[in-house]
């Protein structure tokens, strides 16, 4: 008769390659939760530079450049300014000024651009209702509307400073100081 004899050996190489497979498919999964996060921070990054984008583009083609501001008279400044660069036609009924200075009280004036205009073609003062990119323009501003709001040159003297605003609806704002060095008529305050 005839012995067999079985000897049963361990094989470990079925073992390391489920483990291989099993590392493998982890690391898949890692790199797909990674993918996910990567994906979704572009996508929001990318949603706030276009928000950025348009707000910018909101503000930049709607605002006033102060080329310059003069003494007019005792009681008005002479403003002379443009759109700014890149600016769509800007309507006149969408632009308001505003005006603080302190003469001991504190004064505040504000008033819309419509009005009569002096375009840089140097005619007649004229009614414009829209501000057209690359033009200039100029605008007498009433400082002294009011006994108890006066923030003119003539009030506030030598070494009197005014806070000016100028504000595009939908737009951007400006925004300087006039600095009163000398209130006759025909000096600078920018």
């Amino acid at each position: 008769m005839k012995k067999n004899e079985n000897e049963i050996e361990n094989d470990t190489l079925g073992a390391i390659g489920i483990g291989a497979m099993i590392v493998f498919i982890a690391l898949v999964l890692v790199a797909a939760v990674a993918s996910a996060v990567i994906i979704q921070t572009g996508e929001k990054l990318q949603q706030n530079a276009q928000q950025t984008g348009s707000d910018t583009q909101r503000e930049i083609s709607g605002k006033i450049s102060i080329n310059t501001v003069i003494i007019h008279t005792d009681d008005d400044y002479m403003l002379l300014f443009e759109s700014s660069p890149g600016s769509d036609v800007i309507q006149t009924n969408q632009i308001n000024w505003q005006m603080t200075c302190d003469d001991g009280a504190y004064n505040y004036l504000s008033d819309d651009f419509l009005g009569t205009f002096d375009a840089d073609d140097h005619a007649a003062m004229a009614v414009i209702t829209e501000i057209m990119p690359g033009e200039s323009y100029g605008l007498v501003l009433d400082a002294a509307p009011a006994v108890a709001t006066d923030c003119s040159a003539g009030n506030l003297g030598v070494n009197g400073e005014v806070t000016f605003w100028i504000h595009v609806n939908g737009g951007g704002s400006t925004y300087e100081r006039l600095y009163i060095s000398d209130a006759t008529a025909g000096s600078l305050v920018i």
